[in-house]
C-alpha cells in the first residue's frame, strides 16, 4: 500500500468512525437441545483449556458475566476463581478438561457431580478467541516548543474480536450449543495541531452480542414449543 493509500484509508476511517460506522459485526448461533436456567442456578465463564497461543482475556471474560448478572432477566454469575478452586485439581488450567467427552469422563468421577452441584452452577460457558491488530499504517508526528505544541499526521489501525462461547449442561452431562461472535472495525487518529482520536471499540461491541445471545440460551429462548391438548369442540359428548 502507498502512502497516499494509507493517507486517504486514514481519512476514510476517521470521517467513518465520525459518523458512527466502520464497525462489521457477525453473531452465530448453534442450539442442540432446549435449555432453562432456574433462580438458584448459576452459570460459571471459564477461558476453554488451549494447547497453544493465549486463552480468552480475563477482561472480556468479566465483561461477559457483567452484562449477564445486571439489567432484565439477569442470570446468576458464578466467580470463576471460586469455582476452580472448589473443583480443585480438575479444572486448574493443566489439567481441565478440552473435549467433550473429557468433559464427560470427569463428571462421572466420583464425588465432582457432587460437588458441583454444591456450588449451584449449572451451566458452564467455555471462552475461547481473542481480540486481535489485524492491519494498521500512517505516521503521526508530535512536537512542542515554548509557547507552541501541536501534531500533524495521522495513522490507522484494523482490529478483530473473535469469541466462541460453548455451553455444557453439567446437570445433563452435555454440551447444549455455542454462540460465536465476530467484530472487526477500523480506528483512526489524525494530527491537526491537536491528535483526534476516532476508536472502534470492537471488543465491547463483541461482549455485548455474546452476552445477549447468552441470555437467550439460559433464559430458554429457542425452546421448542410445548404440546397443549386440543378443546373439545362445543356440543359434544
Amino acid at each position: 500500500m502507498t502512502l497516499t493509500q494509507a493517507c486517504l484509508r486514514g481519512i476514510a476511517a476517521a470521517v467513518c468512525l465520525a459518523a458512527g460506522g466502520c464497525m462489521q459485526a457477525r453473531t452465530e448461533q448453534s442450539r442442540e437441545a432446549p435449555t432453562h436456567i432456574a433462580g438458584s442456578e448459576a452459570v460459571v465463564i471459564l477461558a476453554k483449556p488451549q494447547i497453544e497461543g493465549a486463552a480468552a482475556e480475563d477482561d472480556f471474560m468479566d465483561c461477559i458475566g457483567g452484562r449477564l448478572a445486571s439489567g432484565g432477566g439477569a442470570i446468576h454469575v458464578a466467580g470463576n476463581d471460586e469455582f476452580v478452586d472448589s473443583l480443585f485439581p480438575w479444572f486448574e488450567p493443566g489439567t481441565a478438561p478440552s473435549k467433550p467427552e473429557n468433559v464427560v469422563r470427569l463428571l462421572e468421577r466420583p464425588g465432582v457431580s457432587e460437588r458441583i452441584a454444591s456450588t449451584g452452577v449449572r451451566y458452564l460457558v467455555w471462552l475461547d478467541g481473542a481480540t486481535r491488530k489485524t492491519d494498521g499504517g500512517g505516521s503521526l508526528a508530535c512536537a512542542a516548543a515554548p509557547g507552541a505544541a501541536g501534531c500533524l499526521g495521522f495513522g490507522w489501525w484494523e482490529k478483530e474480536s473473535a469469541y466462541e462461547a460453548t455451553i455444557w449442561d453439567l446437570k445433563q452431562a452435555r454440551s447444549v450449543g455455542s454462540v460465536q461472535t465476530n467484530v472487526t472495525g477500523t480506528s483512526a487518529i489524525v494530527g491537526v495541531v491537536v491528535p483526534l482520536p476516532f476508536v472502534a471499540r470492537v471488543a465491547g461491541t463483541a461482549c455485548n452480542r455474546l452476552a445477549a445471545q447468552l441470555r437467550s440460551f439460559f433464559n430458554g429462548d429457542g425452546e421448542a414449543p410445548v404440546a397443549r391438548p386440543v378443546p373439545a369442540a362445543a356440543g359434544t359428548n
